[in-house]
């Protein structure tokens, strides 16, 4: 009998993973080709699926395949089209789904934004297996989100619902990339906190080894390292995400009433350190209908998968349907 899979792809900016993986959620092959380097859309189609045909090829067994799943920012699940992600070098539309149906004719072949995907990956595979109400927070360059509401994503009317990195959290604060400012992107990110020590590196007389950094070289890592040596300046700039983060999270959940909010990405990985002033300051924040109600958590799902486990179990969603 056949293994049935589903190929995962997740589209990033500088590269691109593709995932072979069952409906159990094994991951049985693995492969990436770069992103930017390619252009023209058609030119790095040709090289996706080429290597898409060479991953499935080295497994060197039997598949069933079921379909082609896509996790890409800016992405409309409803058109299939990814729209104005410049950090991808391509911009305008383009129709993902439709250009990837004339190299292949699987049953399925879906499009979805990259947290929405990391949303269903966690329902099916991790932390989220059995929750009906949840949110998804991707803490990266920026913050992206998938909310879940009595088992379905929601994705609005036009596709593009649950954009909560882009709520205004601060009236005329920080200018962000998509021509608003305050966006809660911009504090609550890996590159927020970054922005937000330079602003304490020049506003605050705290010592900090981090001083010594030039702006354009500063990472989210390093604030990490530095607050596990009880840097004060990092530990006050964590702490100031956790706040920014905590007062968007406590307004989401009066939206949604979610059971828990997930907390995934780079920024996540510094544990204790942002999630503890987070939780402080949801809880805080939060209307007493839902008061220590809602649970913030890790992902369940390997960082290094996550990815592309969410964009094929998008498949396995749509298969259901």
């Amino acid at each position: 009998m056949n293994t049935e899979v589903a190929i995962g792809i997740d589209i990033g900016g500088t590269n691109t993973v593709i995932g072979i993986v069952d409906r159990d959620g094994n991951l049985l092959a693995e492969s990436s080709t770069p992103t930017l380097t390619h252009t023209d859309i058609k030119h790095y189609l040709d090289a996706l699926t080429a290597k898409i045909n060479e991953t499935v090829l080295e497994l060197d067994e039997q598949l069933d395949i079921k379909g082609i799943g896509v996790g890409a920012p800016s992405s409309n699940y409803y058109t299939g089209e990814i729209i104005g992600a410049s950090n991808l070098g391509w911009g305008g539309k383009i129709p993902l789904v439709e250009l990837l149906k004339s190299y292949y004719d699987y049953p399925v072949i879906v499009l979805t934004n990259d947290a929405n995907s990391a949303a269903v990956g966690e329902m099916m595979y991790g932390a989220a297996r059995g929750m009906k109400d949840f949110i998804m927070l991707t803490l990266g360059t920026g913050v992206g989100s998938g909310i879940v509401a009595n088992g379905n994503l929601i994705l609005g009317h036009d596709g593009f619902a649950g954009e909560l990195g882009h709520v205004i959290t601060e009236i005329d604060g920080r200018e962000c990339g998509c021509g608003r400012k305050g966006c809660l992107e911009t504090y609550a990110s890996a590159s927020g906190i970054c922005r937000t020590v330079s602003e304490l590196i020049a506003h605050t007389k705290m010592e900090s080894a981090l001083r010594t950094v030039p702006s354009e070289q500063l990472t989210s890592k390093m604030i990490y390292d530095a607050a596990k040596k009880n840097d004060k300046l990092a530990l006050e700039a964590f702490d100031r995400c956790g706040k920014m983060l905590g007062k968007a999270i406590a307004d989401f959940v009066a939206f949604s009433s979610p059971e828990a909010v997930f907390l995934f990405g780079g920024l996540a990985q510094a544990g204790d350190y942002i999630f503890k002033p987070t939780l402080k300051y949801m809880e805080s924040n939060m209307c007493f209908l839902y008061s220590n109600k809602v649970k913030l958590l890790p992902s369940g799902l390997d960082g290094a998968t996550i990815a592309v486990l969410g964009a094929s179990a998008v498949v396995w969603k749509e298969l259901e349907k």
